[in-house]
């Protein structure tokens, strides 16, 4: 099934058909609940998977896992998986008003989808305990965990650091993903270490968590971050940074972390699901607590102060990236449990 925005002029779509993949298209607004738009989503994957007839179906992503998974369930598709790839904003933040009403809403969702599933995958254990725990995920549906989506480790290669200390983020532009931290940092380190650079790899999001374009160019324009906009390829932006920083409220596992490491960074990231999973604190990078400024700076300073940890950190991410988040382990492991190898 296509992910949510995937058009058929996408590079996406042709590096797939390159491969040998047929894509389809399926009508779907990736956030909002608007139940007419959410039912025309749910008649055209159940469309398509009537007409393509698989064996197998793996769902990710929030709305693909529950109108996808519904969908199969009718269209009597023999095997049944999803992958929860993170909890997004239903279930992040303070439960109150329309953000309570959506957690209500999204929790019976899964549930019924789910308990049509043959297997769920997570990609950090916290998850999987909150749906087990909540009984999102009914007792006698296997679930399993696996190590994020993976990264291509051979695509992903090293690269050398640049002359001048350096800090990443990329995001999309959600309170959620601990941006304003990030900026708060950077404001504070730069009133000691104003040639330090700050980079922002992002976009402007629908979410209703998002960060504002008035507030992006304030930032912006008092030189507190180099912001790059959304990148197609952002391996340039990782070769022109020396630390890559994720201060996200909680994740599935980052697949931004998870390239950087690949490309031998060292990463600051929070104590909080699916980040802390993917270093080891004080070995290849820093952990901080969640929406911590002060703890973020002082990581940040530590780079700064110290800069000769910085390779020998980002060596064992490299190390670790190889190790335990290959994409080709992942892969497999997913296939296996599937029955597909």
């Amino acid at each position: 099934m296509a992910a949510p925005g995937l058009t058929c002029c996408s590079k996406i779509t042709k590096e797939l058909e390159c491969k040998g993949v047929v894509v389809h298209d399926v009508i779907m607004r990736r956030a909002g609940l608007n139940p007419i738009f959410d039912i025309v989503t749910f008649f055209s994957i159940f469309i398509m998977l009537r007409a393509v007839k698989p064996n197998v179906m793996l769902s990710y992503t929030v709305k693909p896992v529950i109108y996808g998974g519904i969908a199969a369930w009718f269209a009597r598709v023999q095997c049944r998986f999803s992958l929860i790839t993170g909890l997004g904003y239903a279930f992040t933040g303070n439960a109150s008003g329309k953000r309570k009403f959506l957690k209500r809403v999204v929790r019976l969702l899964y549930r019924f989808s789910l308990a049509r599933s043959h297997g769920v995958f997570f990609q950090n254990p916290d998850d999987e305990a909150l749906f087990r725990g909540l009984d999102i995920l009914p007792g006698i549906v296997p679930s399993f965990v696996v190590n994020g989506s993976g990264v291509d480790t051979s695509e992903y290669r090293p690269a050398p650091f640049p002359s001048r200390t350096s800090f990443l983020l990329i995001a999309r532009l959600l309170g959620d993903k601990g941006v304003r931290e990030y900026v708060q940092a950077a404001e504070s380190v730069k009133l000691k270490y104003p040639k330090v650079s700050f980079g922002l790899v992002g976009w402007i999001d629908e979410n209703p968590d998002a960060i504002g374009k008035a507030e992006l160019d304030s930032w912006v324009k008092a030189g507190t971050i180099d912001f790059l906009g959304k990148l197609a390829d952002v391996k340039p932006a990782i070769t022109n940074s020396s630390v890559y920083v994720l201060p996200s409220y909680r994740e599935g596992t980052p697949r931004t972390v998870l390239e950087a490491m690949a490309m031998g960074r060292p990463v600051i990231t929070t104590d909080a699901p699916g980040c802390r999973e993917t270093l080891v604190d004080g070995y290849n990078g820093f952990l901080v607590p969640v929406k911590d400024v002060n703890g973020l700076v002082a990581a940040i300073l530590r780079f700064i102060e110290s800069p000769e940890i910085i390779s020998v950190m980002g060596g064992r991410s490299r190390t670790i990236a190889e190790n335990k988040y290959d994409v080709n382990k992942v892969n497999s492991f997913m296939l296996n449990k599937m029955g597909i190898q």
